[in-house]
């Protein structure tokens, strides 16, 4: 195992962290709009379109291949769990369609000038621990020097294409669950900014939502999306957008990682976070403060599974109701 020196500090060596670099929702949209890219048709499941979380094409009546590629800079200094925070961060997106991956890709940018060679085997080793735990193949990928850490996999599953969790199929009268707690960006800025390290958010980063999507499959949910950089108010404007319906979310029901308000308290917010916050501010009404619906967008990193439908053992946060005056109601 390669010793990493107390001082280096990955997530020093990036402007952004995790899924909170992300280009911001709004101006993504703005530019992929008037692209020519894939609308479904024929064996074209899913697309484009509504933003979910992986392209789905059938390739018979039993199967369909999900397809789906995830990166990013360093969201904690330690590489092993950096590997293995980016790898359950990109299977995710297959378990957010309801499909299993099957094999995946690595996918590394490395400094090489400025971060020993020796530190990226940690953080694949990392991202091969995950796979494996995934019963996923782990099978090559690419590499490049680059200026700026960044790490990921290309991961191809497989799903039913008659029960795919998608964005569009979210109908009223459906509980919303949600399967890991928020808090995880404000924590990582925190972590980034002081160094200080937390271990709940690192455990939840690194849970596979392997288990909460065969739950939500099993209770018959057809729709969900994976809860990453726009945030749960951000996904949730985009599940309900494309379904045609009204989120009611209860805040005092949503979940929060240990010590996630201390975080946003003491001001450690990605300003991804407020970018999702501004983005869906003209299509929510709210009764609550400023600071619950900042946490309510809160850029997340390998979150859990907003799910449209009540999915046993995880929380329910909310509703969907017919299409009223806003996407999104938080009270």
């Amino acid at each position: 195992m390669t010793t990493v020196e107390p001082e280096l500090r990955l997530t020093h060596y990036a402007a952004g962290g995790g899924c909170a670099c992300k280009v911001p929702p709004g101006e993504l949209e703005r530019v992929l709009g008037d692209l020519p890219l894939g609308t479904p048709s024929g064996d074209l499941l899913v697309g484009l379109e509504h933003g979910d979380d992986a392209a789905a094409v059938r390739i018979d009546g039993e199967r369909a291949v999900v397809a789906t590629t995830d990166f990013f800079t360093p969201v904690v200094d330690d590489p092993y769990d950096w590997g293995r925070i980016a790898a359950a961060n990109a299977l995710s997106d297959v378990y957010a369609m309801g499909g299993e991956p099957l094999v995946a890709l690595n996918l590394l940018a490395w400094p090489r000038d400025r971060i020993p060679f020796d530190v990226a085997r940690e953080v694949l080793r990392g991202g091969a621990d995950v796979c494996r735990e995934a019963d996923t193949h782990l099978a090559g990928g690419h590499s490049i020097d680059d200026a700026e850490p960044k790490y990921g996999l290309a991961v191809t599953g497989l799903a039913h294409p008659d029960r795919l969790l998608r964005n569009d199929a979210a109908v009223p009268g459906t509980p919303l669950t949600l399967t890991k707690p928020l808090g995880l960006g404000v924590l990582n800025n925190r972590h980034k900014a002081t160094g200080e390290r937390f271990d709940a958010a690192v455990a939840t980063m690194t849970t596979l939502n392997r288990d909460a999507s065969r739950a939500a499959l099993d209770a018959g949910c057809r729709a969900a999306t994976d809860v990453t950089g726009f945030g749960m108010l951000g996904h949730l404007f985009k599940m309900a957008r494309a379904s045609g319906v009204t989120a009611v979310v209860d805040a005092a029901s949503v979940p929060y990682v240990d010590g996630a308000r201390d975080a946003l308290r003491d001001g450690f917010v990605p300003g991804g976070s407020r970018r999702n916050l501004a983005w869906v501010r003209p299509h929510l009404q709210s009764s609550v403060g400023e600071d619950e619906l900042v946490l309510l967008a809160d850029a997340q990193t390998s979150g859990g599974l907003l799910v449209a439908g009540e999915v046993p053992g995880y929380p329910v946060v909310g509703e969907l109701v017919p299409r009223g005056d806003a996407v999104v109601v938080v009270h």
